[in-house]
């Protein structure tokens, strides 16, 4: 009886062993393709996280938020404040002006390519060129031209025949520019604290307190000049609308 039952076993798992072949057999184009498909999906898995991962430093490379940031840190050094408002606060106001700035970008980017990319009418290189095209025109209105004629001095094999700046020479222009004009708007937030600075060390000049630090009696005073002018919002609209927003 046992060894009736061993043979029973012995030859079924024999004919499962035959059947799990065969049906190998019959399925391994499909088990090919199967594994193709998912080799393509981690790809495009794989560069979906490359482009989240690298999307902060375009943001710091073709959009206006540099310059937000810089006016935001000058103005905090201005008033004399050192953590008000902390670093997080300036980057969050100036991350979302940007994105108040930069929203018809984004919106014409979308509708020249992504959307067709996601519809399948254009091809990956083709979305890519026309998503560009509306950061492009942002940057050619507001890059110097001594910045982009600089660059291409440097590397004159760079420069383009028909008179477009390739993006290798754009964008660091781009970033200069910004820069540039933030230091500018800057030094015009700077003045009226530096005068402010300037009475109350006179004034303590004056009545012989010489051992009182002037940038300690001069903070309440730039604050509520800075908050009687509505400050924040005035400087705020300026940069906005400086983009023709």
């Amino acid at each position: 009886m046992a060894r009736r039952l061993g043979a029973a076993l012995v030859l079924g798992a024999a004919l499962a062993a035959l059947l799990a072949g065969a049906a190998a057999a019959q399925d391994g184009p499909s088990a090919l393709a199967a594994e193709g498909g998912l080799s393509l999906r981690v790809v495009q898995l794989f560069l979906i996280v490359t482009v989240l991962s690298l999307a902060p430093g375009a943001a710091m490379m073709i959009t206006c938020l540099p310059f937000m940031v810089i006016v935001f840190s000058i103005l905090r050094q201005a008033i004399g404040l050192q953590q008000a408002p902390p670093n997080m606060l300036i980057m969050s106001l100036a991350l979302f002006l940007t994105y108040f700035v930069m929203e018809p970008v984004f919106a014409d980017a979308w509708r020249a390519g992504v959307q067709p990319l996601l519809d399948g009418d254009v091809t990956e290189a083709q979305g890519f060129e026309r998503a560009l095209e509306p950061f492009r025109a942002f940057m050619e209105a507001r890059v110097s031209p001594a910045a982009v004629d600089a660059l291409a001095a440097v590397a004159p094999a760079r420069a383009d025949a028909g008179g477009e700046a390739p993006l290798s020479v754009l964008i660091p222009a781009f970033m200069l520019s910004e820069i540039q004009h933030a230091f500018e708007i800057g030094f015009v937030i700077f003045l009226p604290f530096l005068i402010i600075d300037l009475i109350v060390a006179s004034v303590l000049m004056a009545m012989g307190m010489m051992m009182v630090p002037p940038a300690i009696v001069s903070l309440p005073f730039k604050l509520a000049f800075f908050v009687l002018a509505n400050g924040w919002i005035e400087i705020a609209g300026a940069l906005v609308k400086g983009y023709g927003t």
